[in-house]
């Protein structure tokens, strides 16, 4: 097995699966070179992201960088499949002909036959990991029916299709027997799985059937839409001691005027009784969302009240982006894109270091609580490891010194992927510093 096969996935989680997913198939056939690793291979397979400007950009730099490394003979050939080669289909194969293939989003088969082999439909379970071993992403649904007036997801990613949930409890049985500990379920919008199958919300019934999966310690919900929330999801957080206290919920605004503008099919009232409802439901919540800036409609007044709507839910975690006009999107199409560059930046900073000082003052009530955290990597004598409340690649991290006398003399680097208990002992905006109580 001479033959190297190298991958670059671009843009979230989800395409992260989806490259997992197809060296799955393929992984018998190739070398599978690690992503970042800067050696020759035969294949490079990238995917990509086309959700907006700043992704489209990283996309098609990476796939002229890889043209480069091709003309030097550091690579074979170049397969380019994913939301950019999905959204413009027509335009990209002319622009860059150096590319040797070119596939959309779900052209998971003809990628698979482009690299010399026959998709087998049993092995859909099957996913060869590219995050550390302990824990994975799990996509549960597939394509949006949300008609966000922003989102070019729905015309790249296509309707709204739930994965069955024998398939994915098969899929986490899978990963558990490889050492995954901890689920990160994803979608385009996660509180919207079963709609399809069954007729019905039922995030809360997979969660159930998930967590009695043995090998699978923790579950965590990412990408659910605020819209007819499922209220049972939050029973099953308050009292499944598998599913974390943890909820990603993008709101993108609070303002009725940009609400509606977006298209989110929610007001500020109901979004604020929302998150009232599940800090009751669930104490001690810990809530992460983003927001955008500037999309037509927040004129000063909207962006205020964003403001004080921030200041007032304390996110514990809150990322915001500028509105980026999408073609073919409603927005771009309707609305004209009336906030300047610098007022977008503007209020993106004054958002952002609104969120540092919560974020801060949150860190800081934490310090002297002991809690179970996971191991995540180990480097240079210290130990990076998350809480239910800390998701990998988006929030802080856990930094807790080797202590060889605390740590029992055990090898610490078999530690990876196990749960050890701390006591938090400082804190900074991002990061939290623990001492060893119990391994």
């Amino acid at each position: 097995m001479n033959i190297r096969l190298q991958t670059v996935t671009l843009g979230c989680s989800k395409n992260k699966v989806d490259t997992e997913h197809i060296l799955s198939q393929v992984e018998d056939h190739f070398e599978i070179v690690p992503e970042g690793e800067d050696i020759p291979v035969d294949v490079l397979l990238l995917n990509t992201c086309g959700f907006i400007g700043d992704a489209k950009e990283e996309s098609v730099q990476a796939i002229l960088e890889a043209v480069e490394r091709k003309k030097r003979g550091e690579v074979g050939k170049v397969i380019v499949f994913g939301c950019l080669s999905q959204r413009y289909a027509n335009e990209m194969p002319e622009l860059i002909p150096e590319v040797d293939a070119w596939f959309g989003a779900r052209d998971f088969d003809p990628v698979i036959r482009a690299l010399g082999v026959e998709p087998d439909p049993s092995a859909a379970a099957r996913r060869y990991l590219t995050t550390p071993s302990h824990y994975a992403y799990l996509k549960i649904s597939e394509g949006c029916d949300r008609r966000c007036s922003y989102c070019a997801i729905p015309f790249i990613r296509g309707a709204h299709k739930s994965v069955p949930m024998e398939t994915l409890v098969k899929e986490a049985e899978h990963l558990a027997s490889k050492g995954v500990r901890e689920l990160i379920l994803i979608a385009q919008d996660t509180t919207y799985y079963g709609l399809d199958l069954y007729r019905r919300r039922a995030l809360a019934e997979l969660l159930q059937k998930l967590s009695e999966v043995d090998g699978i310690e923790w579950i965590r919900i990412h990408y659910s839409y605020p819209a007819a929330f499922p209220e049972d999801v939050l029973d099953q957080m308050a009292n499944n001691p598998k599913v974390c206290r943890y909820m990603d919920i993008p709101l993108q605004h609070i303002a009725d005027k940009v609400l509606d503008n977006m298209h989110r099919n929610v007001g500020g009232a109901w979004t604020r009784e929302l998150i009232s409802k599940m800090r009751e439901k669930v104490p001690g919540v810990v809530l992460r969302t983003t927001m955008i800036v500037g999309h037509p409609g927040e004129g000063k007044r909207a962006f205020a009240e964003l403001l004080d709507f921030v200041e007032t839910a304390r996110f514990e975690r809150l990322g915001a982006f500028k509105y980026s006009e999408e073609e073919g999107t409603y927005g771009a199409e309707n609305f004209k894109d009336t906030v300047s560059a610098r007022v977008k930046q503007e209020r993106l900073d004054e958002l952002m270091t609104l969120q540092s000082g919560i974020s801060l003052a949150f860190n800081q009530s934490r310090v002297g609580s002991e809690i179970e955290v996971i191991v995540d990597d180990y480097t240079d004598g210290v130990f990076v490891c998350r809480s239910e409340f800390e998701s990998p690649e988006v929030d802080g991290e856990i930094l807790v010194k080797y202590d060889s006398a605390a740590a029992g003399d055990v090898d610490p680097y078999s530690l990876i992927g196990e749960f050890i208990k701390v006591r938090i002992i400082g804190a900074d905006e991002y990061d939290l510093l623990a001492e060893i109580i119990e391994i």
